[in-house]
Order: C-alpha cells, then structure tokens, then sequence
C-alpha cells in the first residue's frame, strides 16, 4: 500500500516539475520570439525601404558616353545600393509582356526612354534626401524626367515609427507577463508543498535550510525550461532564415547571442526570485492560515 501512495506521490511531482518546465519554457519562448522581431524590425524595415526605386529617364537626345558617366556615378553614390540601365527595348519588351500585346506596331515607334534605375540605401529613403537626390539628377540637362512613389515613402516612413513604437510598448508589456506567468507557476509550486515547509520550520530547521533546496530545484527547472524556449528558437530562426535569406537574420551574430543569454537568465532569474519570495511566504504563515 504504502509502495502505491509513493509511486502516485512520485507521478505527481514529476507532472508538477513537468508542467512548470513547460510554463517556463513557452513564456521564454515567446518572449525570446518577440525579441527577434525587435532586433529584426530595422532589417525588415530597411528591406522594404531597399525595394524602392528612383527611376531616372534620359532624354533621346543623351550621348552614349553621358549615359554611361552617369550609370557610374550613380553606381558609386553614397546613398545607392544598386543601379540598373534599361533601354527602351528593354522597357518596350517588359510591356509587352505585362499588356499582352505589342504596341509598338499600333503606334509605329517606340515611345518608351532610356532610363536608370536607381536603388537607394535604407538610411536614404526619407522624403527629404530623395527630393535632394532627385533635385542633383534633374539638373544634369541629359536627363528628362526623374520620378519616384513619394506617397508610399511618406507613408512607409510613418508606419515604420508607429510600428517600431508599438514593438517597443508591446516587449515591455509582454515581458512583465512573462515575468508574472512564470512567478504564477512557481508560486503554485510551492503552494503544494507549503506543508512540507511549515513541518520542517516546526522541528527546529532554519529558513535558509528550508528555502534553499526549493530555490535551486526551481533554478534548475527554470535552466531546463531556457533551454527548451532556446532550442524552439534556433529551430523558428533557422525556418526564417532558409525561407527569407534576404533578411539575413543571421548577420549579426553578437546580438543573438545576447538575446539567448538573455533569455537564459531570464529563465534562472525569475524562478530564482519567485521562489524565495514564495518559500518567505510560507515561512511567515501561522499553521492556521496554511489551509487558506
């Protein structure tokens, strides 16, 4: 009988470690995601900032030797990522293939100009540097035209600081969550063993007798847990990494490296804290208040 109560005492404690290493270690994990979308939302940002092109229309009237002085310059400009010359065969070809149809024959020459496409540098993409940049194109009397899409660079500007606002808001509220989720699971931890505790503070045991045993039982669950949380997120990184490689999240490895440790001593710090405080609590109860 008794070899029966210890085998169902054992299954219990086992299932309570186990659904507190599960706590842990899915609060980390999303803490530890969302994380990666905050060292990352600058890259995402800047990516799509990068798809942006100014496009730079040359009169017909342009010598071959300007064309190519130009595509150089621009080539080696501060705020250009890539630079593209397209001919007007080029540009025909192109849209005779999103029409469908050949209107070159319908209007009986080609109307389409030569022109650059210039990719601009993430830091550039702000409405005041693309006037300037667009306004130093302009002047060259080869050039006709230089356009580009001012309203979405306006707008992605905004929604860029109003995302990377709320990010900010949303990984604080999260983290003090977390913080409460995991202090929760341990907090009911040792709420099942609160007996335990007072019954060994009743035959003589001091409180850091009492408590230590307790802290580094929940210190090495909250390990565990990290390195669980830890492992899911190499295993999301890696995913994102092969199916967005333009992203390079893998670029910078220091700080990913912070961001696990952090999360690793998130994961042994909490649990550190919230079971002294609990373990304390129960210390400072009367025997009567334990069944409350």
């Amino acid at each position: 009988m008794s070899s029966s109560f210890e085998k169902y005492q054992k299954r219990r404690l086992i299932s309570s470690y186990f659904s507190v290493v599960i706590s842990i270690s899915l609060v980390l994990f999303l803490l530890g995601l969302l994380g990666l979308l905050v060292l990352n939302s600058k890259k995402v940002a800047d990516y799509f900032k990068e798809q942006i092109a100014i496009t730079v229309f040359l009169k017909d009237s342009a010598k071959e030797v300007e064309t190519t002085q130009l595509k150089q310059s621009l080539a080696l400009a501060e705020y250009t990522k890539s630079a593209t010359f397209v001919s007007k065969e080029e540009a025909a070809k192109e849209h005779q293939e999103t029409l469908g149809e050949n209107f070159i024959e319908y209007l009986g020459e080609n109307p389409l100009q030569n022109s650059i496409d210039v990719y601009i540098l993430a830091d550039y993409v702000t409405p005041e540097k693309m006037e300037e940049i667009t306004n130093e194109l302009k002047s060259k009397n080869f050039v006709d035209d230089v356009i580009y899409d001012k309203p979405l660079i306006a707008q992605l500007n905004e929604n860029v600081k109003r995302i990377s606002f709320w990010v900010l808001v949303i990984s604080g509220i999260f983290t003090f969550i977390a913080v409460l989720l995991i202090n929760s699971s341990i907090r009911l931890s040792i709420y099942s063993k609160r007996f335990t505790i007072k019954t060994m503070q009743m035959v003589g045991a001091t409180k850091k007798f009492i408590r230590q045993p307790f802290v580094w039982k929940s210190v090495r669950l909250g390990i565990v847990g990290a390195v669980v949380a830890m492992v899911g997120m190499a295993v999301v990184l890696y995913y994102l990494n092969q199916s967005f490689p333009q992203l390079q999240l893998l670029g910078d490895p220091v700080l990913l490296s912070v961001l696990f440790i952090f999360i690793f001593l998130m994961g042994v710090i909490i649990t550190w804290i919230s079971t002294f405080i609990a373990t304390q609590r129960f210390l400072n109860l009367r025997t009567d208040d334990l069944y409350y």
